[in-house]
């Protein structure tokens, strides 16, 4: 079953979030996601606050640029989430926009070879494992943690050409794309990681559906689950149209066919459909950035849209 969320855009003030979370929770949106987008809301306090405020729903980040962390802060951050908040909190990792990075002084040569590194440390990590390592970025002295997570935690991590996206096939437990994925880009993107998966030996499957199949890596023959999330551009309401489509110029994607969607419940939820049958695991409505009403949007996410869905 498909999971339906929103997002709460960055571009919204901080203090807009308790209001915005409490009516997700409250009406039964499965999941909200946040952005640690520089230079505004804190991915790991905007998430431990929303959590808080709430009771049920999911809480994603989506994502945490790993040119701005150390790893084991990371680690702290996301198992005291997890201990805190059990099975609620979702934690994406990435690249970061390589301009912001360069604007802090973290522009790495090597992106592809840092989130590598970071990855395969911050599962371990969370994992409860004792680490030492010294990569070409990630460097720990026999690191472990005090309060690993109760249960296994999944990491996802952000995603769009290639070579990453086999990476997170290889080192991460979900991937993360972003609105400018269509339905064949999903496809494609299965595709590649499942290459990624099949190369690491984590004996898993996906077949374009979101189905995973095989022999997980600690030997147990139960299957690994990969989560693919899908961000879908979303505007409704009676400029919607004129909305998404100053977006998409804005984000230079005007041109791509069948991206993101404007109209009534049944409009969107029919693109969801479609992302879902190309191997979307969770479809997260993305508002415009100049969206009028974030807690309408949430509500309509909600209660319109997700009973279709479902």
């Amino acid at each position: 079953m498909t999971a339906l969320g929103a997002v709460f855009r960055p571009q919204l003030p901080p203090e807009r979030l308790r209001a915005v979370a409490q009516l997700a929770d409250d009406a039964g949106l499965d999941e909200l996601w946040l952005w640690e987008d520089c230079f505004r809301e804190g991915g790991i306090s905007t998430a431990a606050a929303a959590l808080a405020w709430t009771e049920r729903v999911k809480v994603g980040v989506g994502l945490l640029p790993v040119p701005l962390r150390n790893v084991a802060i990371t680690a702290m951050e996301v198992a005291s989430l997890h201990r805190m908040f059990p099975g609620r909190a979702v934690v994406g990792v990435g690249h970061g926009v390589q301009d912001w990075m360069g604007q802090v002084g973290a522009r790495v040569e090597s992106p592809v070879t840092l989130l590598r590194e970071h990855l395969v440390a911050l599962r371990a990590l969370l994992r409860g494992e004792r680490v030492t390592t010294d990569g070409r970025y990630v460097h720990l002295d026999d690191v472990a943690l005090d309060w690993p997570p109760a249960t296994p935690v999944p990491v996802l991590a952000g995603a769009t050409g290639p070579r990453t996206l086999r990476l997170t096939g290889e080192a991460a437990d979900g991937t993360i794309l972003t609105a400018s994925t269509t339905a064949d880009g999903v496809r494609r993107a299965c595709r590649l990681i499942a290459e990624g998966r099949e190369s690491a030996g984590r004996g898993d499957d996906i077949d374009g559906t979101g189905a995973t199949s095989g022999t997980s890596t600690t030997g147990d023959p139960r299957p690994e689950p990969h989560r693919i999330v899908v961000y879908l551009l979303t505007a409704t309401g009676p400029d919607a149209a004129r909305r998404l489509r100053a977006e998409l110029v804005d984000e230079g994607l005007q041109d791509v066919p069948d991206l993101g969607v404007a109209g009534d419940a049944g409009a969107v939820a029919k693109a969801v459909r479609r992302l879902a049958e190309a191997g979307a695991d969770a479809v997260i409505l993305q508002p415009t950035g100049d969206e009028p009403d974030p807690e309408g949007f949430v509500r309509f996410a909600a209660e319109e849209v997700r009973p279709l869905v479902r």
